[in-house]
Protein backbone atom coordinates (compact mmCIF):
# COMPACT_ATOMS: atom_id res chain seq x y z
CA UNK A 1 0.00 0.00 0.00
CA UNK A 2 1.25 3.33 -0.74
CA UNK A 3 1.92 6.28 1.54
CA UNK A 4 -0.98 8.05 0.07
CA UNK A 5 -3.27 5.52 0.45
CA UNK A 6 -2.11 4.98 3.92
CA UNK A 7 -2.44 8.57 5.12
CA UNK A 8 -6.12 8.37 3.54
CA UNK A 9 -6.71 5.55 6.38
CA UNK A 10 -4.79 7.65 9.08
CA UNK A 11 -6.76 10.96 8.41
CA UNK A 12 -10.74 7.95 8.14
CA UNK A 13 -9.73 6.92 11.58
CA UNK A 14 -9.16 10.53 12.81
CA UNK A 15 -12.61 11.62 11.32
CA UNK A 16 -14.58 8.88 12.77
CA UNK A 17 -12.99 9.54 16.15
CA UNK A 18 -14.17 13.13 16.15
CA UNK A 19 -10.33 14.77 16.47
CA UNK A 20 -10.41 16.24 12.59
CA UNK A 21 -13.82 18.07 13.65
CA UNK A 22 -12.24 21.52 14.22
CA UNK A 23 -10.44 20.93 10.84
CA UNK A 24 -13.25 19.88 8.90
CA UNK A 25 -16.08 22.70 10.21
CA UNK A 26 -13.09 24.79 9.14
CA UNK A 27 -13.54 24.00 5.70
CA UNK A 28 -17.33 23.80 5.78
CA UNK A 29 -17.43 19.68 5.54
CA UNK A 30 -19.10 17.01 7.31
CA UNK A 31 -17.61 13.97 8.60
CA UNK A 32 -19.83 11.77 6.09
CA UNK A 33 -18.77 14.52 3.07
CA UNK A 34 -15.03 14.08 3.93
CA UNK A 35 -15.32 10.15 4.53
CA UNK A 36 -16.75 10.05 1.48
CA UNK A 37 -13.96 12.11 -0.31
CA UNK A 38 -11.17 9.64 1.45
CA UNK A 39 -12.99 6.60 0.23
CA UNK A 40 -13.56 8.00 -3.39
CA UNK A 41 -9.45 8.56 -3.56
CA UNK A 42 -8.90 5.49 -1.71
CA UNK A 43 -11.40 3.22 -4.32
CA UNK A 44 -10.79 5.27 -7.23
CA UNK A 45 -6.40 5.15 -6.69
CA UNK A 46 -7.15 1.37 -7.06
CA UNK A 47 -9.16 1.48 -10.21
CA UNK A 48 -6.94 1.36 -13.90
CA UNK A 49 -5.98 4.66 -15.16
CA UNK A 50 -8.09 6.45 -17.65
CA UNK A 51 -6.10 7.32 -20.82
CA UNK A 52 -7.16 10.04 -23.87
CA UNK A 53 -4.60 10.71 -26.01
CA UNK A 54 -1.34 11.96 -24.38
CA UNK A 55 -3.18 12.60 -20.88
CA UNK A 56 -3.30 9.47 -18.59
CA UNK A 57 -5.05 10.31 -15.13
CA UNK A 58 -6.51 8.51 -12.36
CA UNK A 59 -9.75 8.85 -10.76
CA UNK A 60 -8.68 9.36 -7.25
CA UNK A 61 -5.32 10.66 -7.40
CA UNK A 62 -6.60 13.51 -9.95
CA UNK A 63 -10.39 13.48 -10.57
CA UNK A 64 -11.29 13.26 -7.01
CA UNK A 65 -9.10 15.67 -5.84
CA UNK A 66 -9.72 18.24 -8.35
CA UNK A 67 -13.45 18.18 -8.31
CA UNK A 68 -13.27 18.79 -4.28
CA UNK A 69 -10.82 21.59 -4.70
CA UNK A 70 -13.36 22.96 -7.39
CA UNK A 71 -16.32 22.45 -4.64
CA UNK A 72 -14.16 24.13 -2.09
CA UNK A 73 -13.59 27.01 -4.45
CA UNK A 74 -17.54 27.45 -5.28
CA UNK A 75 -18.10 27.09 -1.44
CA UNK A 76 -15.80 30.07 -0.44
CA UNK A 77 -17.55 33.12 0.31
CA UNK A 78 -14.55 35.59 0.01
CA UNK A 79 -13.48 36.50 -3.63
CA UNK A 80 -9.96 37.45 -1.79
CA UNK A 81 -10.00 33.93 -0.47
CA UNK A 82 -10.57 32.57 -4.29
CA UNK A 83 -7.76 34.12 -5.55
CA UNK A 84 -5.00 34.21 -2.88
CA UNK A 85 -5.95 29.95 -3.08
CA UNK A 86 -5.53 30.45 -6.99
CA UNK A 87 -2.09 32.83 -6.37
CA UNK A 88 -1.00 30.11 -3.89
CA UNK A 89 -1.78 27.18 -6.13
CA UNK A 90 0.42 28.90 -8.93
CA UNK A 91 3.20 29.54 -7.08
CA UNK A 92 3.03 26.06 -5.22
CA UNK A 93 2.89 24.35 -8.54
CA UNK A 94 6.40 27.00 -10.26
CA UNK A 95 8.26 25.86 -6.41
CA UNK A 96 7.55 22.56 -7.18
CA UNK A 97 8.39 22.18 -11.08
CA UNK A 98 11.86 23.74 -10.11
CA UNK A 99 12.26 21.59 -7.40
CA UNK A 100 11.62 18.41 -10.01
CA UNK A 101 14.22 20.17 -12.53
CA UNK A 102 17.53 20.55 -9.83
CA UNK A 103 16.62 16.72 -8.34
CA UNK A 104 19.66 14.88 -9.11
CA UNK A 105 18.26 12.10 -11.62
CA UNK A 106 21.06 9.45 -10.61
CA UNK A 107 19.18 7.02 -8.12
CA UNK A 108 21.64 6.36 -6.18
CA UNK A 109 22.45 10.18 -4.91
CA UNK A 110 18.42 10.65 -4.09
CA UNK A 111 18.29 9.58 -0.40
CA UNK A 112 14.38 10.35 0.09
CA UNK A 113 11.60 9.22 -2.66
CA UNK A 114 11.26 12.25 -5.14
CA UNK A 115 7.43 12.30 -4.76
CA UNK A 116 7.86 12.68 -0.84
CA UNK A 117 9.97 15.57 -1.40
CA UNK A 118 7.65 17.49 -3.78
CA UNK A 119 4.61 16.51 -1.63
CA UNK A 120 6.39 17.73 1.27
CA UNK A 121 7.52 21.40 -0.61
CA UNK A 122 3.92 21.67 -1.84
CA UNK A 123 2.07 21.88 1.57
CA UNK A 124 4.87 23.72 2.88
CA UNK A 125 4.46 26.32 -0.04
CA UNK A 126 0.72 26.00 -0.44
CA UNK A 127 0.35 26.71 3.34
CA UNK A 128 2.31 29.62 3.21
CA UNK A 129 0.11 31.10 0.15
CA UNK A 130 -3.15 29.69 1.12
CA UNK A 131 -2.78 30.39 5.01
CA UNK A 132 -6.72 29.51 5.68
CA UNK A 133 -7.63 25.39 5.56
CA UNK A 134 -9.59 25.59 2.09
CA UNK A 135 -6.86 28.10 0.70
CA UNK A 136 -4.07 25.74 2.29
CA UNK A 137 -5.68 22.36 0.74
CA UNK A 138 -6.83 23.87 -2.74
CA UNK A 139 -2.85 25.47 -3.34
CA UNK A 140 -1.50 21.92 -2.05
CA UNK A 141 -3.61 19.97 -4.44
CA UNK A 142 -3.69 22.39 -7.45
CA UNK A 143 -0.21 23.02 -6.97
CA UNK A 144 1.12 19.66 -7.82
CA UNK A 145 -1.03 18.78 -11.21
CA UNK A 146 0.38 22.55 -12.01
CA UNK A 147 3.48 21.16 -11.71
CA UNK A 148 2.92 18.14 -14.25
CA UNK A 149 0.87 19.94 -16.52
CA UNK A 150 3.81 22.23 -17.01
CA UNK A 151 6.46 19.53 -17.39
CA UNK A 152 4.49 18.20 -20.09
CA UNK A 153 3.80 21.47 -21.68
CA UNK A 154 7.44 22.08 -21.76
CA UNK A 155 8.12 18.76 -23.48
CA UNK A 156 5.55 18.80 -26.13
CA UNK A 157 7.15 22.73 -27.06
CA UNK A 158 10.13 20.66 -27.98
CA UNK A 159 9.02 18.24 -29.57
CA UNK A 160 8.53 15.48 -26.99
CA UNK A 161 5.63 13.11 -26.88
CA UNK A 162 5.46 12.33 -23.43
CA UNK A 163 2.24 11.49 -22.18
CA UNK A 164 0.84 13.43 -19.13
CA UNK A 165 0.14 11.47 -16.25
CA UNK A 166 -1.87 13.10 -13.54
CA UNK A 167 -2.34 11.38 -10.10
CA UNK A 168 -1.13 7.96 -11.37
CA UNK A 169 1.09 6.05 -9.58
CA UNK A 170 3.35 8.00 -7.17
CA UNK A 171 1.45 10.70 -8.19
CA UNK A 172 -1.07 10.23 -5.92
CA UNK A 173 1.03 10.13 -3.11
CA UNK A 174 2.40 13.88 -3.75
CA UNK A 175 -1.19 14.92 -4.16
CA UNK A 176 -2.27 13.46 -0.94
CA UNK A 177 0.75 14.58 1.08
CA UNK A 178 0.87 17.76 -0.49
CA UNK A 179 -3.12 18.66 0.50
CA UNK A 180 -2.86 17.01 3.66
CA UNK A 181 0.33 18.75 5.05
CA UNK A 182 -0.74 22.14 3.97
CA UNK A 183 -4.21 21.69 5.85
CA UNK A 184 -2.18 20.29 9.05
CA UNK A 185 0.08 23.62 9.04
CA UNK A 186 -3.07 25.66 8.22
CA UNK A 187 -4.16 23.90 11.36
CA UNK A 188 -1.46 23.95 13.76
CA UNK A 189 0.23 27.20 12.93
CA UNK A 190 -3.87 29.25 12.50
CA UNK A 191 -4.46 27.54 15.95
CA UNK A 192 -1.34 29.18 17.58
CA UNK A 193 -1.99 32.28 16.18
CA UNK A 194 -5.20 32.50 17.09
CA UNK A 195 -4.75 31.59 20.36
CA UNK A 196 -1.79 34.34 20.67
CA UNK A 197 -4.63 37.01 19.43
CA UNK A 198 -6.86 35.98 22.06
CA UNK A 199 -4.67 36.03 24.57
CA UNK A 200 -3.46 39.57 23.42
CA UNK A 201 -6.83 40.47 23.09
CA UNK A 202 -7.42 39.43 27.26
CA UNK A 203 -4.47 41.30 28.20
CA UNK A 204 -5.67 44.66 26.58
CA UNK A 205 -9.35 44.49 28.17
CA UNK A 206 -8.18 43.57 31.55
CA UNK A 207 -5.18 46.22 32.08
CA UNK A 208 -3.13 46.09 35.07
CA UNK A 209 -4.93 47.69 38.30
CA UNK A 210 -2.80 49.68 40.32
CA UNK A 211 -2.69 51.42 43.64
CA UNK A 212 -1.81 54.65 41.47
CA UNK A 213 -4.61 53.97 39.26
CA UNK A 214 -7.24 53.49 41.99
CA UNK A 215 -5.48 56.82 44.03
CA UNK A 216 -5.89 58.46 40.47
CA UNK A 217 -9.74 57.51 40.32
CA UNK A 218 -10.87 58.52 43.70
CA UNK A 219 -9.42 61.80 43.31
Amino acid sequence: MSIGLILLSAVSVLVLFGVAQRVLDKMQLSDRAALLIAAAIFFGGLIPDIRIGLVSFNLGGFAVPLGVCIWLLIKTDSRKEVWRAIFGAVITGAAVYVLGRVMPDEPEKIVIDPNYVYGLAGGAVAYLLGRSRRGAFIAGVLGVVLADVAVAVVNWAQGIRQTLYLGTAGGMDVVVISGLLAVLLAEFVGEIIERMVRRNGRENRDPVDTPADRRGNER
